[in-house]
Order: structure tokens, then sequence, then C-alpha cells
């Protein structure tokens, strides 16, 4: 068993590394959230359309060599987009409100409201270890956001705009799940980049938020977000999603918020308190269940 492992370790080395270094970089992403002193919605706006034109370019040359791409596939693509950027906005404003743990930590429950909407829109069975996990989940939630509320009332606002974000990441696995048996990885990471930045845009114009007149510290913030984080990290765990096994793939995932907990703790000072780290335990406990009782179905 332990030769076996070996051989499929090697095998799918290149994997493991672009897997364990996105997960890396992505767990830095809400610090600098933080560092950008900007609205969360402009900060995602920029992340995004950052992405978008580093691979404009690599993204048309795809499309001239793939040829016609079908309107329900183009149409569900942007919806993906859509919900994306839905997540993007209110968790990115969730950290700009309550710090980087709560509200990453809740965002990370959109494997829950994936199995919820695989069950109502596929007819997916899911097994009773699934509902136990949704349940601790959710209590660990409602712990976090209870004691958050108590503390601050802007605190609790940040925590529930990061467990709204998970539910819209969950709509973005479901409608992606079908666009990417029709779509390249590329053509479908920018559509939806694309389909993000339009909802942003149009969000930033509701609420009055300005594009411009930031300090050159935040533009450089947005450029690492779109350049190295959305790009360089995402792009990576995409690539590690095509080689290993969604078995290997989801506890790896799930330390992208404890990575973000600890350099919070060490660079921003940020502590939390005993019973919102019961909370955090219950919910990525009550995640991981519901991950390995899905891939068992």
């Amino acid at each position: 068993m332990i030769t076996a492992f070996r051989l499929r370790f090697r095998s799918n080395v290149k994997a493991y590394l672009a897997l364990g270094i996105g997960v890396v970089i992505i767990g830095w992403s809400p610090l600098f959230i933080r560092w950008a002193n900007a609205p969360g919605v402009v900060t995602a706006f920029y992340r995004v359309v950052i992405a978008v034109l580093v691979l404009g370019v690599p993204f048309l040359r795809k499309r001239r060599r793939s040829g016609h791409m079908a309107r329900s596939t183009l149409c569900l693509a942007i919806i993906s987009g859509i919900c994306f950027g839905l997540d993007l906005g209110l968790w990115t404003t969730g950290v700009t409100m309550s710090g980087v743990t709560t509200p990453t930590l809740l965002a990370n429950t959109a494997p829950v409201w994936v199995g919820l909407g695989a069950m109502l829109l596929f007819r997916e069975r899911l097994r009773i270890g699934f509902w136990v996990g949704l349940a601790l989940a959710m209590v660990g939630a409602a712990l976090i956001i209870g004691v958050d509320r108590w503390s601050s009332v802007v605190g609790g606002t940040g925590s529930t705009y990061g467990l709204m974000a998970g539910i819209f990441y969950g709509c973005f696995f479901l409608s992606g799940q079908k666009v990417r048996e029709n779509l390249d990885t590329l053509s479908f990471f920018w559509i939806v980049g694309a389909g993000a930045a339009c909802i942003l845009g149009v969000t930033m114009l509701v609420l009055r938020q300005p594009l411009f007149g930031y300090e050159i510290s935040t533009y450089l913030n947005f450029l690492y977000l779109g350049v190295i984080i959305q790009v360089g990290g995402w792009l990576a765990i995409t690539y590690a999603l095509g080689r290993l096994s969604a078995a290997t793939v989801a506890p790896m995932m799930l330390a992208q918020p404890v990575i973000s907990a600890v350099l919070a703790h060490f660079l921003l000072g940020e502590r939390l308190g005993l019973w919102q780290s019961f909370g955090g335990v219950a919910v990525l406990l009550g995640v991981l269940l519901v991950q390995f009782q899905r891939i068992r179905v």
C-alpha cells in the first residue's frame, strides 16, 4: 500500500506541488484585502478585472483555436461568473468589516450549499453523514456570528456576509459543473472573471464607491490580488483539480482558512476568542465531513 502511494505521488508530484502552492497563495488573499484599505466591492472588482486583462490574449488565442461556443454554454458560464462575483464581493466586504478569520471560515461552507443544491436540482441522494456535517457546520457558524454580533454589530454583519458568500460560492460550483463539461479551463476562467467584473462594477456604481483616488500602496495590493492570487493561485489549483481526486483536493482546500487565520494572528494581531475558536473548529469539521460524504456518493 505504501509503495502504491509513493508511485501515485511521484506520478502526480507536479499536481501536488501546484495544489500546495495554490492553497498557500490564496491563504494570503484576505490579508492583502485588509492591507488594501479600500471598500470590499472595489477591491474585488480590481482583483477580477486585472486577472481578465492578464489572461485576455491567451483567452482570445484559445477561442480562435477552439472555434464556436454554444450560446447555452456561454450563458451558463456568465451566470457562474455572476455568482462568483457576488461571492467575492460579499466575502471581501466581510473581511474589511470584521477581519480575516471569521468571514473566511464561513465563506468555506460552500460545500454544504453545493450538497443541498445537488439534492434539489440533480436529485442527488445524500448520506446521513452529510446531514450530521451540515448540522455541525451550521452550529459552528451560528456560534461565530452570535459571538461576533454580541461583540460588535459591524463584526457580526461582516461574518454574516462571509456566510452569504459561501452560499453564492456554492451556486458558482453548481452552475459551473455543467459548463466545465463543454468548456476548457482557460475559457471558463476568463468568462467567469468577466461576468464577475460586470456584476461587481454595477454593484460599485449602485453603492457609489469610488474606483479611483486611492494610495499607491492600495493599487499595489490590487495588483497582487489580481496577478498573484486570482491568476497564479487559482490557476495552480485548477491545474491540480484536473489531475488529483476530489478526495485529495477537498481536505487540502480547507487548509486555506487555517493558513489565513495563522497569518492574521501573527501579521495583523487578530485573536479569536474561545467560543469563536470552538465555532471555527465545528465549521471546518462539518464541512470536511460533508465533503467526504459527497465524494463517497
